[in-house]
């Protein structure tokens, strides 16, 4: 069997290896060698994306040309907590939701999405790392599809709970978080806070039923 390539994107913004493909793909630019499907950076554009994995029957051979390096996503809160964001071309109407709820609870209007991009990237990174984020409010009142690390764990919230990630889906979190830090970049949160609903993967929804 063919080892799974490293493709896959963390609420950290890590890029692993691991069979579960995800709900979502997406990129990063061109950031991949097509000769040996490896990857030779982390991120070439500002424009983090996160895309539908299948559109107008469209069909992409993974790492298979000098084209955008696809990614892949358990779901699009883990995404958002990477740092990515809605696609204007396969996705319009999601993103124009996001780009909505963006403006509403960061207080601009007319933004364009370079505008977001450069938001997030001064959010997601720092020093090239992935940036954590204290806690303005209790774990109680943020918005759901909101993710937390604590540790080595990351953890999406719903509903006021805390629900424990892993590439394959969700499981209850086995202990209360006590000093967890902000995954999601906070003008993400704030979007959530004003109404944007993420795609949940559907093990999260079992378990808060």
């Amino acid at each position: 069997m063919r080892s799974p390539l490293q493709n896959r994107v963390t609420p950290a913004g890590d890029i692993i290896a691991t069979p579960h493909r995800g709900m979502f793909t997406g990129n990063r630019g061109i950031i991949h060698d097509p000769a040996t499907k490896t990857l030779t950076r982390r991120w070439a554009s500002q424009a983090w994306l996160t895309c539908v994995c299948e559109f107008r029957g469209r069909r992409r051979e993974v790492m298979g040309g000098r084209s955008w390096t696809e990614l892949f996503f358990l779901d699009e809160a883990t995404a958002l907590a990477a740092g990515h964001r809605p696609c204007f071309f396969c996705r319009r109407e999601d993103a124009n939701r996001f780009r909505a709820a963006w403006e509403q609870g960061n207080g601009v209007a007319r933004v364009l999405a370079n505008d977001i991009d450069a938001t997030l990237h001064r959010e997601r990174l720092s020093n090239g790392k992935k940036r954590l984020h204290a806690l303005a409010m209790p774990l109680k009142e943020l918005p759901d599809g909101a993710m937390l690390q604590e540790a080595a764990d990351s953890y999406l919230i719903m509903q006021g709970r805390a629900l424990l990630w892993s590439s394959a889906g969700y499981r209850q979190a086995p202990n209360a978080i006590k000093n967890a830090m902000l995954l999601t970049p906070p003008s993400t949160l704030r979007a959530l806070a004003a109404g944007y609903r993420p795609v949940l993967h559907p093990r999260a929804m079992a378990l808060m039923r």
